[in-house]
Protein backbone atom coordinates (compact mmCIF):
# COMPACT_ATOMS: atom_id res chain seq x y z
CA UNK A 1 0.00 0.00 0.00
CA UNK A 2 2.85 2.42 0.78
CA UNK A 3 4.36 1.73 -2.66
CA UNK A 4 1.49 3.64 -4.29
CA UNK A 5 1.93 6.83 -2.21
CA UNK A 6 3.07 9.74 -4.42
CA UNK A 7 6.56 11.05 -3.75
CA UNK A 8 5.26 14.55 -3.03
CA UNK A 9 3.35 13.15 -0.04
CA UNK A 10 6.57 11.55 1.20
CA UNK A 11 8.28 14.90 0.69
CA UNK A 12 5.67 16.72 2.77
CA UNK A 13 5.97 14.13 5.54
CA UNK A 14 9.73 14.62 5.33
CA UNK A 15 9.43 18.40 5.62
CA UNK A 16 6.95 18.41 8.51
CA UNK A 17 8.04 15.31 10.45
CA UNK A 18 11.51 14.16 9.46
CA UNK A 19 13.27 17.55 9.24
CA UNK A 20 12.32 18.57 12.83
CA UNK A 21 13.21 15.07 14.04
CA UNK A 22 16.65 15.15 12.42
CA UNK A 23 17.19 18.68 13.75
CA UNK A 24 16.43 17.58 17.33
CA UNK A 25 18.35 14.29 17.13
CA UNK A 26 21.21 15.73 15.08
CA UNK A 27 22.21 18.43 17.56
CA UNK A 28 23.39 15.98 20.26
CA UNK A 29 25.12 13.87 17.61
CA UNK A 30 26.91 16.95 16.29
CA UNK A 31 28.02 17.90 19.83
CA UNK A 32 29.31 14.39 20.45
CA UNK A 33 30.86 13.59 17.05
CA UNK A 34 31.25 17.07 15.54
CA UNK A 35 35.02 16.64 15.34
CA UNK A 36 34.55 14.08 12.57
CA UNK A 37 34.00 15.53 9.08
CA UNK A 38 31.02 13.23 8.53
CA UNK A 39 29.11 14.90 11.38
CA UNK A 40 30.59 18.42 11.28
CA UNK A 41 28.69 21.65 10.80
CA UNK A 42 25.38 23.05 11.94
CA UNK A 43 22.29 20.85 11.95
CA UNK A 44 19.53 22.50 9.93
CA UNK A 45 17.39 19.38 9.62
CA UNK A 46 17.58 19.43 5.84
CA UNK A 47 20.47 17.67 4.18
CA UNK A 48 21.94 14.36 3.13
CA UNK A 49 20.89 12.44 6.24
CA UNK A 50 17.27 13.53 5.96
CA UNK A 51 17.16 12.71 2.25
CA UNK A 52 18.73 9.31 2.87
CA UNK A 53 16.26 8.39 5.60
CA UNK A 54 13.35 9.57 3.45
CA UNK A 55 14.56 7.51 0.48
CA UNK A 56 14.91 4.48 2.75
CA UNK A 57 11.34 4.94 3.97
CA UNK A 58 10.21 5.22 0.34
CA UNK A 59 11.98 2.17 -1.09
CA UNK A 60 11.67 -0.35 1.76
CA UNK A 61 7.96 -1.01 1.00
CA UNK A 62 8.90 -1.56 -2.65
CA UNK A 63 11.61 -4.06 -1.71
CA UNK A 64 9.19 -5.83 0.64
CA UNK A 65 6.42 -6.03 -1.97
CA UNK A 66 8.67 -7.39 -4.72
CA UNK A 67 10.57 -9.62 -2.29
CA UNK A 68 7.30 -11.10 -1.05
CA UNK A 69 6.33 -11.99 -4.61
CA UNK A 70 9.73 -13.57 -5.16
CA UNK A 71 9.40 -15.64 -1.99
CA UNK A 72 5.91 -16.75 -3.02
CA UNK A 73 7.36 -17.89 -6.36
CA UNK A 74 9.42 -20.58 -4.61
CA UNK A 75 7.69 -23.86 -5.49
CA UNK A 76 5.76 -25.47 -2.67
CA UNK A 77 7.36 -28.79 -3.60
CA UNK A 78 10.76 -27.39 -2.53
CA UNK A 79 9.41 -26.45 0.88
CA UNK A 80 7.50 -29.69 1.32
CA UNK A 81 10.54 -31.72 0.32
CA UNK A 82 12.72 -30.06 2.94
CA UNK A 83 10.05 -30.48 5.62
CA UNK A 84 9.58 -34.14 4.62
CA UNK A 85 13.30 -34.72 5.10
CA UNK A 86 12.98 -33.52 8.70
CA UNK A 87 14.05 -29.90 8.38
CA UNK A 88 12.44 -27.41 10.74
CA UNK A 89 10.56 -24.43 9.34
CA UNK A 90 13.53 -22.17 10.04
CA UNK A 91 15.94 -24.59 8.32
CA UNK A 92 13.57 -24.76 5.35
CA UNK A 93 13.51 -20.98 5.05
CA UNK A 94 17.27 -20.61 5.56
CA UNK A 95 18.49 -23.53 3.45
CA UNK A 96 15.80 -23.88 0.76
CA UNK A 97 13.63 -20.79 0.32
CA UNK A 98 16.22 -18.01 0.68
CA UNK A 99 18.88 -19.60 -1.58
CA UNK A 100 16.20 -20.24 -4.20
CA UNK A 101 14.94 -16.63 -4.03
CA UNK A 102 18.30 -14.89 -3.45
CA UNK A 103 18.73 -13.50 -6.97
CA UNK A 104 15.11 -12.29 -7.06
CA UNK A 105 15.49 -10.48 -3.74
CA UNK A 106 18.74 -8.94 -4.96
CA UNK A 107 16.93 -7.91 -8.16
CA UNK A 108 14.18 -6.28 -6.08
CA UNK A 109 16.84 -4.35 -4.19
CA UNK A 110 18.41 -3.17 -7.45
CA UNK A 111 15.01 -2.09 -8.80
CA UNK A 112 14.45 -0.10 -5.61
CA UNK A 113 17.91 1.44 -6.00
CA UNK A 114 17.01 2.51 -9.53
CA UNK A 115 13.83 4.09 -8.20
CA UNK A 116 15.80 5.90 -5.51
CA UNK A 117 18.34 7.17 -8.06
CA UNK A 118 15.60 8.76 -10.13
CA UNK A 119 13.58 10.11 -7.22
CA UNK A 120 13.17 13.86 -7.62
CA UNK A 121 10.43 15.63 -5.71
CA UNK A 122 10.67 14.13 -2.23
CA UNK A 123 14.45 14.46 -2.18
CA UNK A 124 14.34 17.99 -3.58
CA UNK A 125 12.03 19.00 -0.74
CA UNK A 126 14.34 17.80 2.06
CA UNK A 127 17.93 17.88 0.77
CA UNK A 128 18.45 21.65 0.88
CA UNK A 129 19.57 22.13 -2.75
CA UNK A 130 23.06 23.45 -2.11
CA UNK A 131 25.23 23.05 -5.23
CA UNK A 132 28.42 22.03 -3.41
CA UNK A 133 30.10 18.73 -2.70
CA UNK A 134 29.87 18.27 1.05
CA UNK A 135 31.38 15.80 3.51
CA UNK A 136 28.87 16.16 6.35
CA UNK A 137 25.65 14.19 6.59
CA UNK A 138 23.96 17.22 8.11
CA UNK A 139 24.88 19.62 5.29
CA UNK A 140 22.47 20.58 2.51
CA UNK A 141 23.40 19.09 -0.86
CA UNK A 142 22.15 18.46 -4.40
CA UNK A 143 21.23 15.36 -6.40
CA UNK A 144 21.31 15.03 -10.17
CA UNK A 145 17.53 14.73 -10.33
CA UNK A 146 17.11 17.77 -8.07
CA UNK A 147 19.45 19.83 -10.27
CA UNK A 148 17.34 18.95 -13.31
CA UNK A 149 14.08 19.78 -11.54
CA UNK A 150 15.32 23.08 -10.15
CA UNK A 151 17.36 24.49 -13.02
CA UNK A 152 16.02 23.16 -16.32
CA UNK A 153 13.33 25.83 -16.75
CA UNK A 154 15.74 28.62 -15.78
CA UNK A 155 18.72 27.60 -17.94
CA UNK A 156 20.02 30.97 -19.15
CA UNK A 157 22.53 29.87 -21.77
CA UNK A 158 23.07 27.06 -24.23
CA UNK A 159 26.05 25.85 -22.20
CA UNK A 160 23.92 25.63 -19.04
CA UNK A 161 21.19 23.78 -20.94
CA UNK A 162 23.75 21.40 -22.48
CA UNK A 163 25.20 20.68 -19.03
CA UNK A 164 21.73 19.88 -17.70
CA UNK A 165 21.05 17.56 -20.64
CA UNK A 166 24.36 15.80 -19.95
CA UNK A 167 23.41 15.39 -16.28
CA UNK A 168 20.13 13.88 -17.44
CA UNK A 169 21.94 11.49 -19.79
CA UNK A 170 24.33 10.39 -17.03
CA UNK A 171 21.40 9.80 -14.67
CA UNK A 172 19.59 7.89 -17.42
CA UNK A 173 22.67 5.76 -18.08
CA UNK A 174 23.15 4.90 -14.41
CA UNK A 175 19.47 4.04 -14.01
CA UNK A 176 19.52 1.96 -17.20
CA UNK A 177 22.51 -0.07 -15.99
CA UNK A 178 21.00 -0.64 -12.53
CA UNK A 179 17.64 -1.66 -14.05
CA UNK A 180 19.41 -3.97 -16.50
CA UNK A 181 21.30 -5.72 -13.69
CA UNK A 182 18.06 -6.07 -11.72
CA UNK A 183 16.24 -7.55 -14.71
CA UNK A 184 19.07 -10.01 -15.35
CA UNK A 185 18.97 -11.13 -11.72
CA UNK A 186 15.21 -11.61 -11.79
CA UNK A 187 15.36 -13.42 -15.15
CA UNK A 188 18.12 -15.62 -13.73
CA UNK A 189 15.82 -16.56 -10.88
CA UNK A 190 13.01 -17.38 -13.30
CA UNK A 191 15.38 -19.45 -15.42
CA UNK A 192 16.53 -21.39 -12.37
CA UNK A 193 12.89 -21.85 -11.37
CA UNK A 194 12.05 -23.31 -14.80
CA UNK A 195 15.12 -25.56 -14.76
CA UNK A 196 14.17 -27.01 -11.37
CA UNK A 197 10.52 -27.55 -12.32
Amino acid sequence: LLVAVPSVVYGLVGVFVLVPLVRSVGAPIERLLGGLPLFAGPVYGIGLLTAGVLLAVMIVPFIIAVGREVLLAVPQAQRDGALALGATRWETVRQVVLPYARSGILGATFLALARALGETMAVTMVIGNRPDIVASLFAPAHTMAAVLANEFAEAASDVHLAALVEIGLVLFGITLVVNGVARLLILGMRGAERARA
